[in-house]
């Protein structure tokens, strides 16, 4: 039983004439007229009574009738969401995440998605990066923002958007009374950084760049956790601008004076190879955001 042969039925019960239903299909009246008795020898009943003044439904067409019009509307409905999925218009996007990530330009672009592609849902997976490009590759999230830059082969960076540097420490540390913290009054500071080699790498150019040389203490997850053993007064750490929002008992953010740039960088990533609409449609969204 194919969707045409229903259609047809439908017009010749809801019309009650082949002459009519064959006009509001607009076919002549004998292929229709072939249509419904193939749908009924297949079928194997009669689906209408013939009469002089027409036709009319038998039970057993009342009954298809009940049916093929539900049938009709799922398969309408099913060719629609179909083609907005094929526009990215329609389905489920999931990101990766990893710490500070998820504070300033991220929830900005997110909400800009969403209000643009209400019918998608976002779903978010945090993780980090290696973790990351591998849920990539295995098709288990899209496109992923982080501040790291990995540098694969098949993986594609963009950048997103870049914020200054701001020194957490604890709220009783001396130089949480100053309004702003330079890099050179952190010469005997203990500089807590996360555990990706790039968080090392920067702190330590950053202190070369203002002739001194850091001494780390304990190693963190991300920036999130090195801000947390910051409020406990173990060290400094470096956060990007956007987590002065973030409000960490325990913790004063300033921010960080310097004599050569100190920023931190946001990046969205995603395979190369990707031809998803869904993808398309983020990656404008990231456009329009500056990044």
């Amino acid at each position: 039983m194919d969707l045409r042969k229903l259609s047809y039925f439908i017009a010749v019960a809801e019309t009650g004439h082949l002459g009519k239903a064959a006009e509001r299909l607009h076919i002549s009246q004998p292929p229709l007229s072939r249509q419904i008795q193939a749908l009924e020898e297949e079928l194997g009943t009669a689906l209408f009574r013939r009469t002089p003044h027409g036709m009319s439904l038998t039970e057993a067409g009342e009954e298809l009738l009940r049916h093929a019009r539900t049938l009709l509307s799922l398969a309408g409905q099913a060719a629609d969401h179909t083609r907005r999925v094929a526009r990215g218009e329609q389905g489920r996007l999931h990101v990766g995440l990893y710490g500070s990530a998820v504070f300033g330009a991220v929830p900005r672009i997110l909400s800009a998605f969403k209000a643009a592609h209400p019918e998608v849902e976002l779903a978010l997976h945090q993780a980090q990066t290696p973790q990351q490009i591998d849920a990539l590759r295995k098709g288990r999230v899209l496109i992923v923002f982080e501040r790291l830059l990995p540098k694969e082969p098949d993986i594609e960076v963009r950048h997103v958007a870049r914020e200054d540097l701001w020194v957490a420490l604890s709220t009783r540390h001396p130089l949480a009374a100053r309004r702003a913290v330079e890099v050179d009054a952190l010469a005997g500071e203990t500089w807590l950084v996360g555990s990706a080699p790039a968080a090392a790498s920067e702190a330590l150019a950053l202190c070369r760049a203002h002739g001194f040389e850091p001494r780390f203490g304990s190693e963190a997850s991300d920036v999130v956790a090195a801000t947390v053993l910051a409020s406990t007064g173990q060290g400094i750490t470096l956060v990007p601008e956007s987590m002065v929002n973030v409000a960490f008992p325990g913790i004063a953010y300033r921010p960080l004076v310097s004599r050569v740039p100190a920023h931190m960088d946001l990046y969205c990533f995603y395979l190369k190879a990707s031809d998803s609409p869904l993808l398309e449609s983020m990656l404008a969204i990231v456009q329009s955001a500056g990044g």
